[in-house]
């Protein structure tokens, strides 16, 4: 209502027009004098709004900035997640592969062990079993060997007897070399034979070589021109070459006089402790015998039944641990006043360590119950081993120390030249004496070892 009071603008105050018509000066409709001017804008209004429309413009470019920004981000940590969780998931792939991989391996080596337990338990079932076959066949043979030779010894065979069984025994290497002085010159060509000869009946190349050096001299000395005699000459040097191995068994040493005997598997160990107790009591002598042999078949029985056969008490353990049955004998030996005891101990060969090392504990525990014991040590040696007596010879006596040798079989194949090799010390062993030699299966084919009838028996008469 205060409009009425305004001050109208004058005409002159309008801003010229730029745009008037150009055709001769006629206004535009509504453009004459008395038309209302327009209003002029506010330049301040103007620019605040320009400012205004800026500020939104930059508020909208920033929030859209923000918004980019916050979505890259938001892709990138779930690219990261999603990229972690693709490595955790091929990680637990990869653990899970390992683990798999590992129970498989320890499934293919446990089954790999079973079927290799298995097979060792079924190598040494079929092994322990053959064993046992041939122990069962081999004392089979024994016992009917033993029956038939004595039903054909009846009565104690003459010394004559034994000889010639030894020689008979003896009968390849005694051929062999006496066969050599038939209708020969004494020349160098019979000592070439001859040592050819004396190494193959296993005199082994030292006692070869010492020997036919002995046998040179005496015949350049003698000046020996007849085979026959040089044969002669030889047997003598062969007797006392072989000497130095005969020795009396010393029974009265000590009362009770305890020998400990060992020997391989098949050397005629048991059966020699038999003949030995035999012989024994035909001395007056009484005899206790230890069956120590715990580890092969029937080894306790084959000894009850040649203590049974002599009329001989054993002291036996079912099962028992050697060294102790040893110890107990060696107690009983002393209570009952007994002459000799015997300790059959068990059959090994010398690479068995776990055996020698039982070997030399069954010596320690006989020292245990007598301080002197044992008195001797025997070892049992087959005759048709050749020069691997030798070996046996060496190891058994490293382990036990040696005081005397057993030659059994010698009425088989035998060469008999090993003893030779013996009493030279071939191949580091030492000259063990033999107190006895075998020829037989009968009581009284265990004789003792005399130098010159065995070189008789090797040389020929």
């Amino acid at each position: 209502m205060f409009s009425f009071f305004k001050r109208k603008k004058s005409p002159e105050a309008a801003p010229p027009d730029d745009k008037a018509p150009l055709d001769g000066g006629h206004d535009a409709p509504g453009a004459g004098p008395d038309a209302p001017a327009p209003a002029a804008p506010d330049a301040g209004q103007a620019q605040a709004e320009a400012l205004r429309q800026e500020q939104a413009e930059r508020l909208e470019a920033e929030r859209v900035q923000a918004e980019q920004a916050q979505a890259a981000r938001a892709a990138a940590e779930r690219a990261e997640l999603e990229r972690a969780e693709a490595a955790r998931l091929e990680a637990e792939k990869a653990e899970a592969a390992r683990v798999e991989a590992e129970r498989l391996e320890a499934e293919r080596l446990e089954a790999e062990r079973i079927e290799t337990a298995r097979l060792e338990a079924e190598r040494l079932d079929a092994e322990r079993a053959e064993a046992e076959r041939i122990e069962a066949e081999r004392l089979e043979a024994e016992r009917a060997r033993a029956a038939e030779a004595e039903k054909a010894q009846a009565a104690p065979p003459s010394k004559s007897s034994w000889l010639s069984r030894l020689t008979s025994g003896l009968s390849r290497t005694g051929q062999n070399i006496s066969s050599l002085f038939v209708g020969v010159k004494v020349d160098e060509a019979l000592f070439e034979e001859l040592e050819t000869a004396l190494i193959m009946a296993d005199a082994g190349v030292e006692a070869t070589e010492k020997l036919l050096a002995a046998l040179r001299a005496r015949v350049r000395k003698e000046k020996i021109a007849d085979a026959a005699l040089v044969k002669a000459a030889l047997r003598d040097l062969l007797a006392e070459h072989l000497a130095p191995l005969e020795k009396d068994f010393p029974i009265d040493r000590a009362a009770p006089l305890v020998v400990m005997i060992a020997g391989v598997n098949g050397a005629g160990k048991t059966t020699s402790i038999g003949k030995l107790a035999n012989a024994f009591q035909r001395q007056g002598k009484s005899v206790l015998l230890a069956a120590g042999d715990t580890f092969r078949a029937a080894a306790r029985e084959q000894l009850i039944a040649w203590g049974t056969r002599n009329n001989v008490t054993v002291i036996a353990q079912d099962g028992g641990d050697p060294a102790a049955v040893a110890f107990d004998a060696v107690n009983a030996g002393r209570a009952r006043s007994a002459d000799v005891v015997m300790v059959d101990t068990a059959g090994r060969l010398p690479t068995q360590l776990h055996l020698m090392e039982e070997l030399k504990k069954i010596k320690r525990v006989i020292g245990k119950a007598d301080g002197q014991a044992p008195h001797e040590v025997l070892l049992v040696v087959d005759g048709n081993t050749g020069q691997n007596a030798i070996s046996q010879i060496r190891a058994f006596d490293a382990a036990i120390e040696l005081t005397g040798l057993v030659v059994t079989k010698l009425d088989g194949t035998a060469k008999g030249g090993a003893l030779a090799a013996v009493a030279a010390g071939s191949q580091g062993v030492r000259p063990v004496p033999v107190y006895w030699i075998g020829v037989g299966e009968g009581l009284e084919d265990l004789q003792p070892f005399v130098a010159r009838e065995f070189a008789t028996a090797v040389v020929g008469e």
